[in-house]
């Protein structure tokens, strides 16, 4: 597991480029996700999520994942599970203290960082761990919450619009006036 870890970490930009399409396609099938109920399907997608994130990241399904954003490398598996960097007891090497013969998570998390299109996002502080959702998808999470900001901004749009074809109406009649219809009288004098 711990050479599979360090492989994701090594090829970061395209476990980067492979997460951002397959959270674009969780959030295109919202739709269809939100029709049959998450809470339904949340069981089978944590199932799939836990085995291939448990093999390829030693993933311990926190339900917060923080791949993305820390270089494919999970602070979860920090022996102190630091969710914001290393502690003061990195060794020289970049080893851990606690686990001397594993290179510090933050260490792996900076390189891998350092190769993905979107490193930066490393330097933005993560909440603590929210161990209620210990176990849950963080895939449906993300995508839900992603999706749903779609759905508000489209809204938003719309209502946008709306306003504005009601003032424009008032300024700007949307067709010409209509020239007065003939009377009856004039119709049967021809």
């Amino acid at each position: 597991m711990y050479r599979v870890r360090l492989f994701a970490v090594r090829h970061s930009r395209a476990f980067e480029r492979v997460y951002r399409w397959f959270e674009n396609c969780l959030v295109a099938l919202d739709p269809l996700f939100r029709r049959i109920g998450y809470q339904r399907i949340e069981p089978f997608v944590a199932f799939v999520e836990r085995l291939s994130k448990s093999f390829l990241f030693d993933c311990k399904m926190c339900g917060q994942c923080a791949l993305s954003s820390t270089g494919m490398s999970c602070p979860m598996n920090c022996p102190k599970t630091l969710r914001n960097g290393p502690c003061g007891g990195v060794r020289p090497g970049g080893f851990c203290e606690v686990k001397p013969e594993m290179k510090c998570v933050w260490v792996g998390a900076w390189d891998g960082a350092s190769r993905m299109k979107h490193g930066r996002q490393i330097e933005i502080v993560l909440p603590p761990v929210d161990h209620s959702l210990k176990g849950s998808s963080s895939w449906l999470r993300v995508s839900r919450e992603k999706a749903a900001d779609l759905r508000e901004a489209r809204e938003a749009q719309r209502s946008a619009v709306a306003k504005a074809f009601g003032s424009a109406r008032k300024h700007e009649p949307a067709t010409a006036p209509l020239a007065p219809e003939p009377g009856k009288n004039e119709r049967s004098k021809s």
